[in-house]
């Protein structure tokens, strides 16, 4: 008889299937991206969300009736809130019932740190809270916990890594929230792969997200990252849960920044600024403040912008050092934003100002460690390498933004007006900005507002 095929191949990058090994995915066109996993029995019933297997505990259901929008009713129940108003302004205003939560982010960046503090935020409410760990033993949480204070008796602890086990004791339990830390390390019998392969994370990830939409519990799922900063396991981890979320900054730094990359029940545009102290995480309300401490005064190439993160200002240091090179080929380094775009304003300013920029290294940096791509930074970026280049202080109190065209100019840029408000309530007396957005603004006497039309005319004004 002939051998059954029994495997399958799928992308990990972007989980295209195929039946046999390719060098290239056809799907994202990445190379040597496709891995081996087997393939499921065909006596193993479709598990889809509307409908699971008798084992299960669940009849399967026969008969499939479409229906309209004003026949199906919406639950419009009060979202639960985490305890943190930067996580709940990034999950869009709190945690919504069975909705499948991925939080990434590098190895001790503080994932379970954040979560075991949800967790206590949550039990001091009430909430029952069911916190599963596959990678530390309960004496390891207890010494975390033991660090933030004293928890409710709502949390229940669980280090199991067999998902059929935790299905169980889910179902048995019915806590209201679930974390698993982390889903690199649930495994099920039935899939004969290792646990952390892109196999057993696909199931594991599926049969959570059945367990949150079947219960309406929400699970809460800790995913590591790769040296390429995305989720390890296959891309489409991301397009099964809800909500992604990333937890970046540097370890060595304080500073913790919490991104919403995908929510289907809100934006993904806002961030959520966190302090890591010995006590755990702290919320920073002010991140503008925080992130200008320590700025240096009355220092070349030295200049204040602001980027829309969501619907939050933020106000930032962009830092510029130019210098003459020792080479005949000049350095380019950029470090928070992107390094063509400042080829490219470096570019303008060697073709509409005549600056010999070529014969210089310049290096950029946004003070703080957050990175940030927004065109309202070029007037910001530009400023900064004349300033350095010709070694003149940009005033304090001097806040600038704007994008900067090829030829020149100074386009006009979104929320101007939240902008202004922001550097006026931290303290600057002055703002330089694109003349097109002065229309429509409301004028004050503790601020005062300068348009320009041109890069060059806005170097006349150092």
């Amino acid at each position: 008889m002939a051998k059954s095929k029994t495997t399958l191949f799928f992308c990990k990058e972007c989980g295209y299937e195929s039946s046999k090994w390719l060098g290239q995915c056809p799907g994202c066109k990445q190379w040597n991206t496709m891995v081996e996993a087997p393939k499921p029995s065909a006596g193993a019933g479709h598990t889809g969300i509307g409908s699971r297997s008798i084992a299960s505990g669940f009849a399967i259901r026969t008969e499939a009736k479409p229906r309209t929008l004003k026949e199906i009713e919406a639950d419009q129940s009060e979202r639960r809130k985490t305890g943190f108003k930067e996580l709940d302004r990034v999950l869009g205003g709190g945690i919504v019932a069975g909705s499948l939560v991925l939080v990434g982010g590098d190895p001790g960046i503080g994932k379970s740190t954040l979560l075991l503090q949800v967790c206590r935020n949550l039990t001091s409410g009430g909430t029952r809270v069911l916190y599963i760990s596959g990678e530390e033993s309960l004496h390891q949480i207890k010494l975390r916990a033991d660090r933030m204070g004293e928890f409710s008796e709502s949390l229940t602890l669980l280090c199991e890594t067999d998902l059929d086990v935790i299905e169980g004791v889910i179902r048995e339990e019915k806590p209201e929230v679930v974390i698993i830390d982390s889903i690199q390390t649930m495994f099920r019998e039935s899939v004969d792969a290792a646990p952390g392969s892109v196999s057993q994370v696909r199931e594991s990830t599926m049969a959570l997200l059945q367990l949150a939409k079947g219960l309406g519990i929400p699970i809460f799922i800790v995913g590591h990252v790769t040296k390429e900063g995305t989720v390890a396991g296959p891309r489409m981890l991301e397009h099964m849960v809800d909500t992604v979320l990333y937890f970046e900054g540097d370890r060595h730094a304080s500073y913790r920044i919490l991104r919403g990359v995908k929510n289907r029940f809100g934006s993904t545009n806002e961030i959520g600024v966190f302090e890591m102290k010995a006590d755990g995480l702290h919320e920073v309300p002010n991140p503008s403040q925080y992130l200008l401490s320590g700025r240096p005064q009355n220092a070349s190439g030295s200049v204040v912008t602001c980027a829309i993160e969501g619907t939050r200002p933020l106000l930032l240091e962009i830092q510029a050092l130019v210098c003459r090179t020792n080479f005949g080929q000049p350095r380019r380094t950029a470090a928070g934003t992107d390094y063509n775009r400042v080829n490219l304003l470096m570019a303008v300013l060697e073709k509409r100002l005549g600056m010999r920029l070529g014969e210089c290294d310049a290096y950029v940096n946004i003070a703080g460690g957050i990175r940030v791509n927004e065109p309202a930074l070029d007037l910001g970026i530009v400023l900064a390498i004349v300033s350095s280049y010709r070694d003149l202080a940009v005033p304090d109190g001097t806040l600038v933004f704007g994008e900067v065209g090829l030829s020149g100019e100074i386009r006009a840029v979104s929320m101007a007006e939240q902008r202004i408000a922001e550097a006026r309530r931290l303290g600057f007396s002055a703002c330089i900005l694109p003349r097109v957005s002065l229309k429509g603004l409301r004028r004050t006497d503790d601020i005062r507002l300068i348009g320009v039309d041109s890069v060059a005319e806005a170097i006349k004004l150092l």
